[in-house]
């Protein structure tokens, strides 16, 4: 199909015409399926039950270390602090139902998504958007590396021959889930929803199971406990370890902020299917936390590198290491290795909102063959694998980076959504005002919904405060120091788009100038043969003012170069350039330099470069490149177009380019 439309007062004819080339088959399209096309992106939406396992799994995996964090806080003091678990352990599901309720407003004010960041741009301004969205992509990386170590911990309990190889097993679990990823998210959503669910029946049997043995009076110890991690100095017990224990214990928290951020994900009414996914989400993991952290004391569960609590609940709860034993610990284990699949959804879109405002490369915003950010999603990949060689795949070494950056996300979010309510609360009745992510609407609760957010963002400023004074010497001053170097990097790149923005743009653009430009062009050769041919006619194409450059190094192979040149150069002048240091690039640079700081205001200077295409690609190796080198060169000299003339090596030798024999 094709439509012209032509302008009435300029009279210019554009053409719209749909492109008919379609993506061949190939072994991407084996790996991560056929290519999508653009106006299928409204059928690649989910619904509320895939939606908790893409969005959720981080979230509910965290109660797989959670409960085991606070222990190994408390086991400074020794097993008699541990009856303080399930005390810390209410006041983090506490602090979660005031979370869970601030962002279930978030999501219905924002429906377009993007959360913290979105929502800090919007009511904080840009200095506390780029923080949010710093911490955020921060939280999301750390997220991956947790979440897979933590999996493959879950496995080396029940399996403890693997534990010398954790490290590479958990980098390619991170390959596994990048990979499906790159499939997009209904087809990656699907395959991960069955562990998903069967984390949620397995733990619900496991925690159910656990609190009947408890009120029967049936429910034993932990038979052959492991050794007690000592990563602390024995202390007595203070208010300190207490908030440290309850920081610790915080990470169960993260994961909480993933709905609203992909928003965008879910079918129509996208809002409401949002909302009802987070309530899910926050009931099954606080019964899920509470639950372990309830029956991590009557059994005596110790917190170990060696094997989890969670591996010591369910052969307590399940007398050994039988079937239910191995289905529970696959399960947590599935779930764990999910919970990276949260921050492969979120990382992409939040890089590519950032991306789109120009704090981050445009390419962010670039959707792959399958309708995701897969440069958003190999970034992630490769930066928690990272993440996991470096700390050797250690949850425990892992831990003190973590949630400290999702904590500043909930406070700005927070504290922007109680600004968006006061704002609406200073409108006339019935007024509208358009915002960037959202319609300002006066409504007749706003005191309210700004006392829960307000209370919100109180709430997540003191946790923030409190984990990063407790863990700085633990590994938390990395972040603390990170976010603003991210912030800094994000103004740098925006800065760069903005200067080139200026220098590109038409505003101030007087329109092409009426007098005819003088056209120069340049050749270097470095011998004269049929790609050298080829390159000439290109260029007496352009200019009959044609500048044939050599540069010699050898005054033999400089005399035979004049020779040939006298048969084949039809006419053009040679400038040959003597190079006593032997220096190719130097000499033939500063020769043009020369010429483009004597150049007229309409004279345009053009090096066109002949360059041979070998038949097969590895023949490359066999040769200097120096076209290419030389092409490389001059695109960085103001002033100097450059033009390619390829000439490819195809066809019979003396039949591809002049037909004319070389006389003897």
């Amino acid at each position: 199909m094709a439509s012209v439309t032509i302008d009435g007062e300029t009279g210019t004819t554009v053409m719209h015409l749909e492109a008919e080339y379609a993506p061949p088959r190939s072994w991407r399209t084996w790996l991560i399926g056929r290519p999508l096309p653009t106006a299928d992106a409204p059928n690649q939406t989910i619904g509320k039950l895939i939606g908790l396992a893409v969005f959720a799994s981080d979230n509910l995996s965290s109660t797989a270390y959670a409960t085991q964090e606070i222990l190994i806080i408390l086991a400074a003091v020794g097993t008699s602090a541990f009856g303080y678990v399930f005390p810390i352990s209410l006041a983090i599901a506490a602090l979660l139902v005031i979370v869970t309720f601030s962002y279930e407003q978030t999501i219905h004010a924002y429906p377009g998504g993007g959360g913290a960041y979105i929502v800090a741009r919007d009511n904080l301004g840009e200095l506390p958007a780029l923080m949010a969205g710093g911490a955020l992509l921060t939280d999301y990386v750390l997220t991956v590396a947790v979440s897979i170590a933590s999996g493959v911990a879950q496995l080396t309990s029940a399996l403890p021959v693997l534990f010398p190889y954790r490290v590479w097993i958990a980098v390619g679990l991170v390959m596994f889930v990048m990979l499906m990823n790159l499939r997009g998210v209904k087809e990656s959503g699907r395959v991960f929803a069955i562990p998903t669910y069967f984390f949620v029946v397995m733990m619900l049997a496991t925690v159910s199971t656990g609190l009947i043995q408890y009120v029967l009076g049936s429910l034993g110890t932990v038979i052959d406990p492991p050794p007690m991690e000592q990563i602390h100095v024995a202390q007595g017990l203070s208010l300190f370890l207490i908030l440290r224990a309850f920081a610790s214990g915080s990470a169960a928290m993260t994961g909480v902020e993933a709905i609203s951020n992909g928003i965008t994900a879910f079918r129509e009414p996208r809002s409401r299917n949002a909302g009802i996914t987070l309530i899910w989400m926050a009931a099954i993991l606080g019964t899920f936390f509470l639950g372990i952290s309830f029956l991590a004391g009557p059994i005596g569960a110790i917190p170990s590198e060696a094997e989890t609590v969670i591996s010591q609940l369910a052969r307590t709860i399940f007398k050994g290491r039988g079937l239910l034993y191995l289905g529970a610990i696959s399960a947590t284990t599935l779930i764990l290795i999910m919970a990276a699949n949260t921050s492969f959804a979120d990382f992409p879109r939040l890089s590519a909102l950032i991306a789109a405002d120009g704090f981050l490369p445009r390419q962010f915003t670039y959707r792959g063959s399958r309708l995701v950010y897969s440069r958003g999603i190999l970034a992630l990949a490769l930066l928690a694998a990272g993440l996991i060689v470096v700390f050797q795949a250690s949850v425990t070494a892992l831990i003190p980076l973590y949630a400290i950056g999702v904590f500043l996300s909930f406070t700005l979010s927070q504290s922007g959504m109680a600004r968006r309510w006061w704002k609406i609360g200073h409108m006339a009745p019935g007024q509208e005002v358009q915002e960037h992510g959202s319609t300002l609407r006066w409504e007749r609760r706003w005191r309210v919904k700004m006392i829960i957010n307000g209370i919100g963002a109180a709430c997540t400023a003191v946790v923030m405060c409190i984990f990063a004074i407790t863990k700085f010497r633990d590994g938390a001053w990395v972040v603390v120091l990170l976010i603003p170097a991210l912030v800094f990097i994000f103004f740098r790149i925006h800065s760069h788009y903005k200067d080139l923005a200026a220098h590109l743009s038409l505003e101030n653009h007087g329109g092409p100038a009426n007098v005819a430009p003088r056209h120069r062009v340049i050749i270097p050769i470095g011998g004269v043969h049929q790609g050298t041919l080829v390159a000439l006619r290109y260029a007496r194409a352009l200019s009959d003012d044609v500048t044939a450059i050599h540069v010699s190094t050898d005054p033999a192979e400089a005399e035979k170069i004049q020779d040939k040149w006298d048969m084949w150069g039809d006419g053009v002048r040679l400038v040959i350039l003597d190079s006593p240091y032997r220096l190719l690039a130097e000499p033939l640079l500063s020769y043009i330099e020369k010429i483009a700081a004597q150049r007229q205001p309409n004279e345009l200077i053009t090096v066109v470069v002949p360059q041979f295409v070998p038949k097969r690609w590895w023949h490359n190796l066999l040769h200097t490149q120096a076209a290419m080198m030389l092409r490389l060169a001059l695109l960085t000299r103001p002033g100097v177009t450059v033009t390619d003339v390829p000439y490819h090596l195809n066809g019979q030798p003396g039949r591809n380019g002049d037909n004319r024999q070389e006389k003897p």
